[in-house]
């Protein structure tokens, strides 16, 4: 797939208030600084299209970008920064819920997972939780490029052996760099096959 153009439409906290229509959407979400805005960057090579901040827990909105004016990527608020307030993760956690269980437009919600990490207990509940309400999501590890090619190999195999515990089958797995490029064409072209599908949604 050619990204042609990329552009921000709106941002918003209310699943109601999301565009009109019946485009695909294509959602990313992950625990807070696991690379997300750097992954939608890369991804359309549009650099600052969403904003990437050093600072974790900066996304709080749903915020809705065009592509190729045919379908969305959809940049959620990150999930699990301690840093914020109790009311303020409930009101987070309601954002995320109510976009992805209500939402008939979003065709596959990308998971990011930072590979230098083991695996994290938020995140495996948070897949349990899609897997329970018969959520279609992927699984993508970021930030490859931080380590060697043998120890990302060793590290992420043992991901997969983890949920494998629990999974009799594992949803579709894409390896990135938002450094280096590595996995865009994948992730693309996955998106691509995507698009073909009918949507659901009035």
């Amino acid at each position: 797939m050619n990204i042609v153009s990329s552009k921000f439409e709106i941002s918003n906290s209310d699943v109601n208030k999301c565009p009109a229509g019946c485009r695909h959407e294509y959602a990313f979400i992950g625990r807070s600084n696991v690379g997300k805005s750097s992954l939608i960057n890369m991804l359309t090579r549009h650099k600052g299209l969403a904003m990437t901040s050093s600072t974790p827990g900066k996304t709080t909105l749903i915020n809705h970008f065009l592509i190729n004016d045919e379908w969305y990527i959809v940049d959620l608020p990150g999930y699990g920064y301690a840093q914020r307030g109790k009311e303020m993760q409930r009101k987070i956690r309601k954002i995320i819920e109510d976009y992805i269980l209500e939402r008939g437009q979003m065709t596959n919600l990308f998971l990011l997972i930072d590979s230098r990490h083991e695996p994290q207990k938020i995140d495996l509940e948070f897949m349990e939780w899609l897997g329970e309400n018969a959520v279609p999501f992927s699984i993508v590890f970021t930030k490859l490029d931080k380590m060697s090619s043998n120890a990302a190999k060793i590290v992420t195999g043992k991901y997969l052996e983890t949920l494998k515990e629990q999974w009799e089958e594992l949803p579709p797995v894409f390896y990135t760099s938002s450094a280096n490029g590595r996995g865009r064409e994948e992730l693309l072209d996955y998106i691509e096959e995507l698009n073909k599908l009918p949507l659901n949604c009035e």
